[in-house]
């Protein structure tokens, strides 16, 4: 996985092989073996591809590309899968993405919308809390 991610990686960054091994420090000789799967970089080295790249150390290793059709997620956000809408609309939420976000049985989310970019679910409690931030904000504008 981390041969094929890093050779994916390259080139959806449009990097050459010279100009990303340059800007971590390595000969294009070694990126060239990182990426064929001959050679394994070093925890450093993983580190500074993860953040060329700009994707988290985890899914650089470990990220497997259903299909080939899901890229590789920037740093922070994720993919955790596709689910299916039940005749009441319910939804499960995998398992991976309530422990990301810490999300429990009886948690309230509020479902967001947006007819061009899609659906969005956020805990309550955070929604309540951003409401007061602009809240706040606006009264010490006024003042």
């Amino acid at each position: 996985m981390l041969s094929e991610n890093l050779l994916y990686l390259r080139k959806q960054k449009k990097l050459t092989q010279e100009q990303a091994a340059e800007k971590i420090g390595i000969t294009r000789q070694a990126l060239a073996g990182y990426e064929n799967g001959q050679t394994v970089p070093d925890v450093e080295k993983c580190l500074a591809l993860a953040r060329l790249y700009d994707v988290s150390l985890d899914a650089l290793v470990s990220y497997e590309q259903p299909d080939g059709e899901l890229p590789i997620p920037p740093r922070g956000r994720h993919i955790f899968g596709a689910v299916t809408v039940g005749e009441k609309g319910q939804i499960v939420i995998p398992k991976k993405a309530r422990d990301t976000f810490g999300l429990s049985a009886g948690d309230t989310l509020i479902v967001l919308g947006d007819e061009e970019r899609g659906l969005a679910l956020v805990k309550a409690e955070d929604m309540i809390e951003m409401f007061n931030d602009v809240r706040r904000a606006m009264k010490e504008r006024e003042a």
